[in-house]
């Protein structure tokens, strides 16, 4: 594959640099036909390339070094050329110019490159830019039977999709902690925040995709049109096709937002807490989440500097004491309609927890600056040279009937007492019935109610650091396999053989393998993954 993806390469590279002139003259008045470019080396098959796709693949130094990288900067793949398409047709082309291949090369949609396992690359294949992609853009439309909702192209970032819908007064109802990821790119996995619970996954507010598999297929489906495909695509991390377009469920959006966090010193009673505010359902929370606060873990950390200089110190001077605290992070949202009441909201939804006497700290803020807290503190890093760093970030699904367990023997014996890493370190319960189990997202197989989402987001400067979290990381997973805590890990990139990859699909192993097999039998898309492709 390699060898035969270097023949086109050889022979776009005759073509751009000594026969521009004559593909100017001679060929322009053809470009809407099928013309095509024959490559042929002596020692290689014959292969046929579209004119259109070798003009729009880039062998540049810039290009190549950006598509072998992502956020995680764990490791590097070199693809042989960079993709960027125009139009979703681009893409189709290039994905049946491999498929047709006498040896197919491998192809990896990139969003906006926040994978942290190398899960968008593709070495040796071919990386997709999506982000140079016009076609679809954002557009917020309504109809009688499916209300407002926006159509969006798979390579959008999830702040434009914001910003536009907020211009119509209307919004998405369920997030990410940050915002530039690609709506594509989000799909693939889940998409969760403290949300969640409320209105389940990203995946879950997907009325319509477009879809171009591992065949080069078109393909539009949703729940009652190609819902195989519409399912398999939904957390499908990438295996089944690329996506092009996504109907997102709007709702009328607030204006500003109630911000409180309250500090626990028991574990017990802090997820009781938890699990108590999500219940309240339409009378709750927004949006709930939790964390670590540790020696090395201060109270204000990259996700968002929340506390004042004053109350960071309290908190920071009583987890020194304690060795380990927890925050409750609760948000109710409000505009015009609402600001008289909000408060009144507020303190009774507070009503009967347990948090510790003193420790609960509010503010208010718009709900542009809430959603996008996380960039804010980016940029911040950024401007100080400290964001540009490894991120061997483990993340994981618990079953509710072992998050004690889990508290103990993780993170108060191997995170507070080796007290290698800043996190943050994020733990919060969502709900099952939130999650449609049709999807190909994996949760806790435990059927309970209520199941947990931890995420250790480490941040760390040198590789030799790197490792040291590395290998931390494996010996948690191991420990949990040991001591029999069923976890799912969430943006899964700790597997290496078929038979991980079987246990982390469970029951619905047999149905993942039959879609891959269906629309992308040549193992073409995201092998990056490493799901089935094991080196």
């Amino acid at each position: 594959m390699a060898k035969s993806l270097g023949a086109y390469i050889i022979i776009l590279h005759v073509i751009i640099n000594n026969l521009v002139s004559i593909i100017l003259t001679k060929l322009t008045p053809w470009r809407n036909t099928s013309v095509s470019v024959s490559l042929s080396l002596s020692s290689l098959p014959h292969e046929t390339l579209p004119l259109e796709i070798a003009t729009k693949l880039f062998l540049d130094t810039t290009s190549i070094q950006t598509a072998s990288t992502d956020f995680g900067k764990l490791f590097q793949e070199t693809p042989s050329a960079v993709f960027r398409p125009s139009t979703a047709s681009d893409i189709v082309r290039l994905v049946k110019s491999s498929y047709t291949a006498s040896s197919p090369f491998k192809i990896a949609a990139r969003g906006h490159g926040h994978s942290v396992g190398g899960q968008a690359m593709a070495k040796d294949g071919v990386v997709v830019d999506m982000s140079t992609l016009v076609s679809t853009g954002i557009k917020v439309r309504w109809s009688e039977s499916l209300g407002f909702y926006c159509d969006v192209g798979g390579e959008q970032l999830w702040i434009d999709v914001l910003r536009t819908t907020m211009e119509h007064g209307l919004a998405p109802v369920s997030w990410t902690d940050y915002l530039y990821l690609s709506v594509g790119g989000t799909l693939s996995n889940a998409g969760i925040s403290g949300q969640s619970f409320l209105h389940g996954p990203q995946i879950s507010s997907v009325l319509e995709m477009d879809v171009i598999t591992g065949k080069g297929d078109f393909i539009t489906c949703s729940k009652s049109k190609n819902s195989d495909l519409f399912y398999g695509v939904l957390g499908g991390l990438g295996q089944f096709g690329i996506i092009t377009r996504a109907r997102i469920v709007l709702q009328k959006a607030p204006t500003r937002v109630k911000w409180i966090r309250m500090i626990y010193e028991d574990f017990a009673t802090f997820t009781k807490d938890q699990e108590h505010l999500i219940s309240l359902n339409d009378h709750g929370p927004d949006y709930v989440e939790g964390y670590l606060i540790m020696k090395k873990s201060p109270a204000n950390n990259w996700r968002s500097s929340f506390f004042s200089i004053q109350d960071e110190s309290k908190v920071n001077s009583l987890a020194s004491q304690c060795g380990i605290v927890y925050s409750l992070e609760l948000v109710k949202y409000f505009d015009d309609f609402t600001m008289q009441t909000i408060d009144e909201e507020i303190n009774e939804m507070c009503k009967g927890l347990s948090f510790k006497n003193g420790f609960i700290f509010k503010k208010e803020a718009t709900f542009m600056d809430f959603l996008n807290r996380v960039r804010i503190e980016e940029l911040k890093l950024q401007s100080k040279g400290l964001w540009d760093v490894h991120h061997p970030w483990l993340n994981l699904f618990i079953p509710k009937s072992r998050i004690f367990d889990f508290n103990q023997h993780v993170l108060v014996d191997i995170l507070q007492k080796e007290n290698r890493s800043s996190g943050p370190f994020l733990i919060y319960p969502l709900i099952r019935k939130k999650w449609d189990d049709n999807t190909s997202a994996i949760i806790s197989e435990d059927h309970e109610d209520i199941f947990y989402t931890v995420g250790l987001l480490h941040a760390t400067k040198s590789v030799e650091a790197c490792n040291i979290i590395e290998d931390q990381n494996k010996k948690i997973l191991k420990l949990c396999d040991e001591i029999g805590i069923n976890i799912k890990q969430y943006f899964p990139r700790y597997y290496e053989t078929k038979e991980e990859w079987m246990k982390h699909f469970g029951a619905k192993w047999s149905a993942f393998e039959e879609r891959k097999a269906k629309y992308d039998p040549k193992l073409i898309l995201s092998p990056g993954q490493k799901l089935f492709n094991f080196n």
